[in-house]
């Protein structure tokens, strides 16, 4: 397996289990973190591209949110979904979960208004701050390997 997946794996359960038991950490866990997990995961993305998907996921939430405490329900999801579609489009995000995160307040209302922003903005910065460390790690761990192998190539080499 990856280990990237590993360690978003990893990362969803610990979150899964922090926002089970302790209460006011529940926002912290929601289901399109772990598609957003996955996407981040599984694209070589920079930091540039890493922080605009943040950023527009935070947006979005903002959006939905402030749709849903301020507009009649029906009017405000479909506010919501224009601006976050206009959103992901102006802004080139290939992050389709995006709208989903617009969209979570009109299926689990947050208790304050900024309950979800929040908790997007969290989620996906430990998130992030996760996969580089991950990524740091890994090459880490590689380049001696590499460096070795390539010695042992040029040994080899000569020897012949």
């Amino acid at each position: 397996m990856n280990t990237k997946i590993s360690v978003i794996s990893l990362y969803l359960v610990i979150i899964y289990w922090l926002s089970m038991h302790v209460p006011m950490l529940k926002p912290l866990f929601y289901p399109t973190l772990g598609t957003l997990s996955y996407v981040l995961a599984t694209r070589q993305l920079t930091i540039r591209e890493s922080a605009s998907i943040m950023t527009g996921a935070v947006a979005a939430s903002l959006l939905g949110t402030g749709f849903h405490y301020w507009l009649p329900e029906t009017v405000a999801i479909l506010a919501t979904f224009l601006l976050s579609v206009l959103m992901i489009q102006r802004f080139r995000l290939n992050a389709p979960p995006i709208l989903a995160i617009a969209l979570i307040p009109y299926f689990a209302p947050p208790t304050s208004l900024w309950t979800g922003p929040l908790a997007v903005f969290v989620s996906l910065a430990v998130l992030l701050l996760t996969l580089h460390l991950a990524e740091l790690a890994m090459s880490l761990w590689k380049s001696p390997r590499v460096e070795a192998q390539s010695q042992a190539e040029q040994i080899y080499r000569q020897g012949m």
